[in-house]
């Protein structure tokens, strides 16, 4: 049995003392008794069914009941249909990454950002690289700058322990629409990391 089915109070199950009674074709019947109501349901071969049990007084329609369930769960499947979810996709750099990988990972990045996922970059800095930040904030600088068209910076969390974690966000509407320019990015960074 449907879940929403059960909530659904239909015929004797309506315990109030009067009900606003709409009709088969979207007519106002008046306010009645609900036995009145299931009375009329039945004359016309269909059912009494509670549309808005908050309301005062409670309005209940005459339909079948059936088909009323039917087009509550087409609803509900259409909507869980245009739910878009957004996933967090992970692009992944040292600062010593060569061209041909660089290239790789920037078209995977703006794959994602084209099918409306976030990015998250992350650079990491192993042993003393730590020590040359700049040559990681040239790659930063760069990855973001190819990405301009497709995204921008969304969130920069800065240096956090070997590894610099910046969010990039896919554009809204069409291609080279508003988002954050990313001119001076190595600038963000900077700031990031001072405070």
């Amino acid at each position: 049995m449907n879940p929403a089915a059960s909530k659904i109070r239909i015929n004797e199950w309506i315990r109030s003392p009067q009900v606003r009674l709409i009709g088969p074709k979207g007519e106002q019947l008046g306010i009645v008794d609900p036995r009145e109501g299931v009375r009329r349901a039945r004359e016309e071969g269909l059912d009494l069914v509670e549309v808005a049990p908050l309301a005062k007084p409670p309005v209940c329609r005459i339909l079948d009941f059936g088909k009323y369930l039917y087009a509550l769960s087409r609803k509900e499947k259409e909507s869980r249909r245009k739910h878009k979810t957004i996933d967090v996709k992970e692009i992944k750099l040292t600062s010593k990454i060569e061209e041909h990988d660089y290239q790789t990972k920037l078209t995977h990045a703006r794959r994602f950002l084209e099918k409306g996922n976030k990015v998250k970059l992350t650079l990491f800095f192993r042993g003393r690289e730590i020590t040359h930040m700049d040559i990681g904030e040239k790659v930063i600088g760069r990855f973001i700058g190819d990405l301009a068209s497709w995204g921008g910076v969304e969130r920069n969390d800065g240096l956090e322990g070997k590894a610099i974690h910046i969010y990039i966000a896919p554009k809204t509407g069409k291609k080279g629409g508003t988002s954050k320019s990313s001119g001076t990015q190595s600038d963000e960074i900077k700031d990031q990391q001072s405070r």
